[in-house]
C-alpha cells in the first residue's frame, strides 16, 4: 500500500486526480491535489482539491453541496497521477452537468453501443426516490412535469438546430440531452422502457399497411 510520500508531485507540488463515478464509471472531472489536500481527502473520506486559480484548498461540495464520497484512490504505474473513485451527491461540473466532460470533440462511428436505456432509467428512478441535494435531475423532478416538458421542448429545438447546421458531433450531443430529458419525463409519468419497446414493436406489424395508406 502506497503512502502520500510515495507519490510523485510536479514542480508545483501537485498531482492530477481523475475523478470517476463509482456507479456509472464515467469520468467526472480532472482536478489537482497536493499533499495537504490528499491528506484531508483520506482523513475525511471526501474529495478535497487544490485550486490552481485561487491557490487554495477546496472541498468539493463545500458551498454547492455536491459532495464526492471516496471509494478508492489508485496511483498509476509512474505514481504521478491518481484515479479517485467516488459516490457523488449531485453534479460534478459547476455548470450543473453530471460530468465536466460534456463537450464532444470526436466520436467514432459505433461508439456508445453498450448504452443501456434500462441502466439510465434505473439511475433516474433512484434519483426520483432519493432526490439528492444539488442534483440537476432532482431539480427537474422537484419542479414537476411542466418544467420537464419545457426542457424536452428546448432540447428538441437544439437537435433541430444542430441537425440543420449539419454538425454531426453537436447533433449527437443534443440528441443525448434530449434522450436524457425524455427519460426523466418517462420516470415522472411511470412509463417504462419496455412500454416504448412494445409500442415500437407493434408498429412493425402495420408499417407496410396503415402507414402507407396514410402517406397516399
Amino acid at each position: 500500500m502506497l503512502t502520500i510520500d510515495d507519490l510523485k508531485y510536479n514542480h508545483h507540488g501537485l498531482i492530477p486526480a481523475i475523478v470517476v463515478d463509482a456507479a456509472t464509471k464515467d469520468v467526472l472531472t480532472l482536478a489537482y491535489m497536493n499533499r495537504e489536500s490528499l491528506a484531508i481527502s483520506l482523513a475525511e473520506g471526501r474529495t478535497c482539491f487544490f485550486s490552481r486559480s485561487r491557490q487554495e484548498l477546496w472541498r468539493k461540495g463545500e458551498t454547492s453541496g455536491n459532495v464526492q464520497h471516496i471509494r478508492s484512490i489508485v496511483a498509476d504505474c509512474d505514481r504521478d497521477a491518481l484515479v479517485v473513485t467516488v459516490d457523488k451527491e449531485g453534479p460534478a461540473c459547476h455548470l450543473g452537468k453530471d460530468s465536466c466532460f460534456h463537450n464532444p470533440l470526436f466520436i467514432a462511428q459505433g461508439e456508445g453501443e453498450a448504452f443501456s436505456a434500462e441502466g439510465l432509467y434505473a439511475l433516474l428512478q433512484s434519483r426520483r426516490a432519493e432526490l439528492p441535494e444539488g442534483s440537476y435531475t432532482t431539480y427537474l423532478f422537484q419542479k414537476g412535469v411542466d418544467k420537464i416538458l419545457k426542457k424536452v421542448g428546448e432540447e428538441c429545438t437544439e437537435v433541430i438546430i444542430a441537425g440543420k447546421a449539419g454538425d454531426k458531433a453537436e447533433t449527437i450531443y443534443e440528441i443525448a440531452d434530449l434522450m436524457y430529458h425524455v427519460m426523466v419525463l418517462m420516470v415522472e409519468m411511470g412509463i417504462d422502457p419496455e412500454d416504448i419497446r412494445r409500442e415500437l414493436a407493434s408498429r412493425h406489424v402495420i408499417d407496410h399497411k396503415v402507414k402507407q395508406e396514410k402517406m397516399t
